[in-house]
């Protein structure tokens, strides 16, 4: 059993890596602007708190095991957290990352590729930054874990792939349900493979 700090605890991803960790015995403070919106788990305390508030954020994490951060890239600065997660003393680091900054040939990231949907392009841009960022940080043993290029709700079947810098396909396409890529996430946590690397899941 560890102890989890779980920034982002009331978003889509979150919602799954809290039932994951809560049911893998694992103690959580699952920390969100608006803690009402986190659902009541056992080994789960829902916490009200802001990546705006550096030093209050850095206290909230003291003293645990693990962040895991699992935010939108454009909402917030990434810095400031990553300021607040080197302040608060705890060493393991986990980001829910994006998919495109995955390669789909050798040298060429999703995305590059001609027909990648403007819509995301600004908040995978920002994940893509974050994980260049992050390639330059030693104080901390992070790990940043991308999805398949669709990440949806769906089922947890525990039946998926790892591998590191490429984007995973199959017949079906690029895909992972919230629910596996918790799994795999808490996975990390408990058996570390990917201290300071990035890796990524799909099907």
């Amino acid at each position: 059993m560890a102890r989890i700090a779980l920034i982002g605890a009331s978003g889509n991803v979150g919602q799954r890596l809290l039932k994951e960790l809560s049911d893998r015995g694992h103690q959580v403070t699952a920390i969100a602007r608006n803690p009402d919106k986190i659902a009541a788990l056992p080994g789960v305390a829902a916490t009200k708190g802001d990546v705006k508030d550096g030093a209050g954020l850095a206290a909230l994490l003291k003293g645990h095991d693990a962040v895991i951060s699992s935010l939108r890239f454009l909402d917030t600065d990434f810095n400031a957290l990553l300021d607040a997660v080197r302040a608060s003393g705890v060493k393991r680091y986990l980001i829910v990352g994006g998919a495109a900054s995955l390669e789909v040939a050798p040298g060429v990231r999703l995305l590059d590729s001609p027909d990648f949907p403007d819509a995301y392009r600004a908040e995978a841009t920002a994940g893509a930054e974050y994980l260049k960022r992050l390639r330059e940080v030693t104080v901390l043993d992070w790990t940043f874990l991308s999805p398949s290029a669709l990440f949806v709700p769906g089922e947890r079947t525990g039946q998926f792939r790892l591998d590191k810098d490429q984007l995973l396909t199959s017949d079906s396409g690029s895909s992972i349900s919230f629910e596996d890529y918790a799994i795999a996430m808490v996975d990390e946590i408990e058996k570390p493979h990917h201290i300071r690397q990035r890796f990524t899941v799909g099907y």
